[in-house]
Formats: C-alpha cells, sequence, structure tokens
C-alpha cells in the first residue's frame, strides 16, 4: 500500500463544501468519485482540512492510499479529464506512509478579498463593502490578534472541537489598487467558521464600531456573541498549506 499526496484548487461556489455530507454536493466526494473511476477501486482521501459552503481553496492537500504503482503526472492528467470544470488537480506526488494530510500540516493560510467599488470581473469572489475602513487601525488589530492564543470568540457555537487554542503567526491587510484590499492570516490551525468572524470583527474595527481596546475585550471573553458578525463565504480562499522538512 502507498500513500500519494494531491494537491488541488477549486471553485466553492457549488458546493457544500469540503467534507461529504449526505444530502450536499461536496468537493471531498468529487474528488473520491474521480479517483475510484481511475483506480477501479474505492478510494477514501483526507483532506487537509475543511472548508464551509461557499468557500475555495487555491490550494488545498489531500491524501489516499492505494494498493497501485501510480505515474503520478499522468495520473493527474486523467484526474483532470474526469473532474469538473471548478476542480483542478495541481500534482500528484508519492509521500511516506505516515505523512498525514491533515495531522501532518504545521500551518495553513487563509486569504479575503474586499473590495470598496462596484466591479463585476471580481464580484464572484470579493466582498463589497461600501464604508470607509481604516486599514492601519485594522492591521493594528491583526498584530494584537498575534499576541493571542484562545480564539474562542471567533469560533462557531456549538461544535465539538476539543481546544480553541490556536498559534496565529500572521494577520494583516494588503492594498491591491486603488479598491481593492486582501487579508492573509496565517495559524497552525483554525476553528470553525474562524476566519470570516475574525475578518467581521476586523471590519467593525475598521468602521470605528469598536476600539482597539474593545478588540482585545473581545478576544479575552471567549464569547462568540461579542465578536463582529461572520462574513461572507464567497470571498474567502484557503491559500496554501505548509508540511515539515518541504514535504
Amino acid at each position: 500500500m502507498s500513500r500519494y499526496f494531491v494537491t488541488f484548487q477549486y471553485d466553492g461556489a457549488a458546493y457544500h463544501g469540503w467534507q461529504v455530507q449526505p444530502n450536499g454536493h461536496s468537493v471531498q466526494a468529487e474528488l473520491q468519485r474521480a479517483l475510484a473511476v481511475l483506480l477501479r477501486e474505492p478510494v477514501e482521501v483526507v483532506g487537509a482540512g475543511r472548508t464551509d459552503a461557499g468557500v475555495h481553496a487555491s490550494c488545498m492537500v489531500a491524501h489516499f492510499d492505494t494498493e497501485a504503482a501510480l505515474d503520478c503526472a499522468q495520473t493527474a492528467y486523467r484526474l483532470n479529464r474526469i473532474l469538473p470544470r471548478d476542480i483542478a488537480v495541481l500534482s500528484l506526488r508519492k509521500v511516506d506512509d505516515d505523512l498525514h494530510a491533515r495531522f501532518s500540516a504545521v500551518s495553513r493560510t487563509y486569504h479575503y478579498y474586499i473590495h470598496t467599488r462596484k466591479d463585476p470581473f471580481i464580484d464572484r469572489y470579493s466582498c463589497l463593502l461600501h464604508y470607509d475602513l481604516d486599514f492601519d487601525k485594522m492591521n493594528e488589530a491583526g498584530r494584537i490578534l498575534t499576541t493571542y492564543h484562545d480564539f474562542a470568540a471567533f469560533c462557531k457555537s456549538h461544535t465539538d472541537v476539543k481546544t480553541t487554542l490556536c498559534e496565529v503567526t500572521e494577520a494583516r491587510w494588503d492594498r491591491l489598487n486603488d479598491h481593492r484590499y486582501r487579508f492573509t492570516i496565517s495559524a497552525n490551525r483554525f476553528l470553525r467558521n474562524m476566519v470570516r468572524a475574525v475578518v467581521g470583527t476586523l471590519v467593525d474595527v475598521g468602521r470605528g464600531r469598536i476600539s482597539l481596546e474593545d478588540f482585545r475585550t473581545i478576544i479575552e471573553s471567549g464569547q462568540r456573541i461579542m465578536a463582529g458578525e461572520s462574513m461572507p463565504a464567497h470571498a474567502l480562499f484557503l491559500h496554501d498549506i505548509k508540511y515539515p522538512n518541504n514535504n
């Protein structure tokens, strides 16, 4: 039995998230179906994480095990012929049997995009906000975020998560042009709905609805009800996943 890592992208608009669901269309189900057709055997795919309904991935990693000896380049090519247009395999590679797509990952990076004037060419993948924002203050709040470890205030309520501790190493806003901005956040792990809740709270800082001290109070409260609204899913991308020793 050999283990393979598949790196791929997807537009999440048509899916109820990454994970297989009984009554919803998922990216995991599509990938497993394509591999089963190609390898002529049932294949279970384990992803590096779970993205919610409507969230995209410019880089997602998953692993699967098979007895077949695969030509990685040819298998990736054939997978792309089977998969729908909104899922694209970037690469396939054989890895050590103990390397796990989820548990071996040491960091994950998300991007969230906003724009401040109507733009039909990016509206599908960016959130339009009509009010003025103080991005300097939002970046100050982002730096505050990296000094904390418990992010229960940004975790979706009533989840079965065992711990709300995360190591956030980066949280910053960058200006892309005169009306487009990108938020980058990196951590060893993320809680369900965490990124969109963080962005919503940072937007409240940028609008002047809460102060930097209020932002600290929200984090320290550990209460989701204290934080800002969750931002729309369509502007969120899983951007990068890193593994130890350049795996």
